[in-house]
């Protein structure tokens, strides 16, 4: 097969221009109308769930459904979850089921430092799909209110 009877070649001496878009032919919209559709499209975009990741990729239903589980614990001492608070450094889950979790705390006086690490394990833990979890604590880099979430500021009035 030659290169010439792979592509077919039409010739036109002229093409007719597209109509123009005019003024008048736009459809009248109310401005409900028109928040509804933008509203309609942004949650549909916003719920589009990454294709071909892993369950423990960030992103994938495992890991996601890890930090769920992690937005749920609160801070007694700060109406914030732990999460958005920026306690969580990074949250690693293996192809196995194993979950890592590196956090921090507040201060190493924090009255929960005792109890909170041991909590967020067993949350964790509790995420069907999820065969152990660990959770590794440390104080480097320390926590700052720098590592909150715009949520977190914005329930705490800070933004």
């Amino acid at each position: 097969m030659n290169e010439q009877s792979r592509f077919t070649v039409e010739e036109v001496d002229a093409v007719a221009p597209p109509p123009r878009a005019r003024v008048e032919d736009v459809v009248e919209e109310t401005p409900a109308e028109k928040l509804e559709r933008k509203r309609d499209y942004l949650e549909g975009f916003l719920q589009a769930k990454p294709q071909g990741l892993a369950p423990g990729e960030p992103g994938g239903d495992l890991y996601e459904a890890v930090i769920a589980a992690l937005k749920e614990i609160f801070d007694p001492e700060i109406p914030v979850n732990i999460y958005d608070l920026g306690l969580i450094y990074g949250v690693d889950v293996s192809a196995e089921g194993h979950v890592a979790i590196t956090m921090t705390l507040t201060t190493p006086h924090c009255p929960v430092a005792e109890s909170m690490p041991g909590e967020v394990e067993l949350r964790a833990a509790s995420v069907p799909g999820v065969r152990d979890a660990e959770v590794n604590l440390v104080w480097d880099p320390p926590w700052g209110p720098d590592r909150m979430s715009d949520e977190a500021r914005l329930e705490l009035g800070m933004l």
